[in-house]
């Protein structure tokens, strides 16, 4: 009862908004919030269950994963966007934001992201069965927040939108050598190459699953003398670039190396060189990574702030020419991907088992609700290192981008034909 009464106190002093409804291990049902909305009712097994809750952010997605917890009303996305909408209005004690200061302090001793560990933190996430990721990614494989140009985008849509919104931010040119860290499945090295003349592409990964995926494409679509795939790490490139694009990997850099990264991108680029940045950000300052999805999804990995990402690229020498925040966007690619995932939970629980799913469904929904309460958004982040690199305003990216629509919609036909050929998502 000790530990049930601690539990209540924690839920009716954070559950300000809509309707949670708790049924405790002795059968016990207790409501908070202020009644608004439709109901979502958890279920609390055991004891065992109740008293980890006490550390949420470390079990609460064990709980899930485990079956101690569990959804009667609503799914595990309406309970995670109600619980991440009250987190974010929640006004803490000075004791809790003591803690969170210590944890962060810890995250950057945790964070020594070496090469070894940089190549075993990637292998955990990004080496599972190529199968899984097919149940919700698009045929792509882009796997980071698309870009939602329209009220009737699909994902789809969504994820060519993003390529197209970041080519037009990098100007490319004609002849031009583009280096993409972090190229994952190869999706938007090989686009750039499709759609610009004579341009060479070097994308960099950590994954080996990854990189035969890649290079297996670039063979099909006859670009593999035009796209490079390496298993390289971005410290151990020498050559330069005139233009350099990262998209979701600087969330895997770790805080104490940001400059080590901008020094690098600072010393690969040409002097009229351009780089692109797209990561996810804190929008509420500096913080610490959950420790449930440090040990299950992301081991090393740091959601910056962009207090803690400016200072970096200005002490590197970089000029930031260009700044965007996504606030709602990756919202909606979570949306789709959780969506997906569960139509096709059976197949994934094929794959690995039925534990394996919940963490999958916990990890997914938890990312939305971050997104969806205001707490995480994406920005993209132009750097030069010569001001006059790009033009005086931003009109040249709406033109590219435009003509990339047009160009993208003459040769969209072909490329279904080509994914459905070869049987597989890429």
């Amino acid at each position: 009862m000790f530990v049930a009464s601690i539990v209540d106190s924690m839920l009716r002093r954070l559950m300000h908004n809509g309707r949670l409804s708790v049924v405790y291990p002795d059968g016990t049902l207790k409501t908070y919030g202020d009644g608004a909305g439709e109901e979502v009712r958890l279920r609390i097994r055991d004891g065992r269950t109740l008293r980890r809750l006490l550390d949420a952010d470390r079990y609460l997605g064990e709980a899930y994963m485990d079956g101690g917890l569990i959804v009667e009303e609503g799914d595990i996305r309406d309970f995670m966007i109600l619980l991440m909408t009250n987190v974010a209005r929640a006004d803490y004690p000075s004791i809790v934001r003591w803690l969170e200061g210590f944890r962060r302090v810890l995250q950057r001793l945790r964070q020594c992201n070496t090469r070894r560990r940089s190549r075993r933190n990637v292998a955990h996430h990004y080496d599972l069965d190529g199968r899984l990721y097919d149940l919700f990614l698009d045929p792509d494989r882009q796997y980071s927040c698309g870009y939602f140009d329209g009220p009737d985008c699909g994902l789809e849509e969504a994820q060519l939108a993003k390529k197209r919104h970041l080519a037009a931010k990098l100007r490319i040119r004609p002849g031009m050598r583009v280096l993409d860290i972090g190229c994952g499945w190869g999706g938007l090295a090989l686009y750039l190459a499709q759609v610009y003349e004579d341009v060479r592409v070097v994308g960099i990964t950590l994954s080996t699953e990854q990189l035969e995926h890649a290079r297996a494409r670039a063979e099909r679509l006859g670009l593999a003398e035009r796209v490079d795939f390496r298993l390289q790490d971005y410290r151990d490139i020498s050559e330069r670039f005139d233009r350099i694009v990262s998209v979701g990997m600087f969330e895997h850099v770790g805080v104490t190396h940001y400059p080590t990264f901008f020094n690098k991108v600072r010393e690969l680029l040409t002097d009229d060189g351009v780089a692109v940045l797209h990561s996810i950000n804190r929008a509420d300052g500096p913080g610490a990574t959950s420790r449930w999805i440090e040990r299950y999804i992301f081991p090393g990995g740091y959601i910056p702030s962009m207090s803690e990402v400016l200072p970096a690229i200005e002490r590197a020498g970089l000029v930031v020419s260009d700044v965007e925040v996504l606030r709602l966007h990756y919202a909606e690619t979570l949306k789709c991907w959780y969506e997906r995932f569960r139509q096709r939970s059976t197949r994934a629980a094929e794959l690995y088992d039925d534990r394996f799913v919940r963490m999958w469904e916990f990890y997914l929904a938890g990312s939305e609700a971050m997104f969806r309460s205001g707490l995480m958004n994406n920005f993209q982040i132009q750097m030069v290192k010569d001001q006059a690199a790009v033009p005086l305003t931003r009109d040249y990216m709406f033109e590219e981008e435009r003509r990339l629509k047009e160009v993208d919609s003459r040769r969209h036909i072909r490329a279904v034909p080509e994914r459905k050929q070869h049987g597989e998502r890429g």
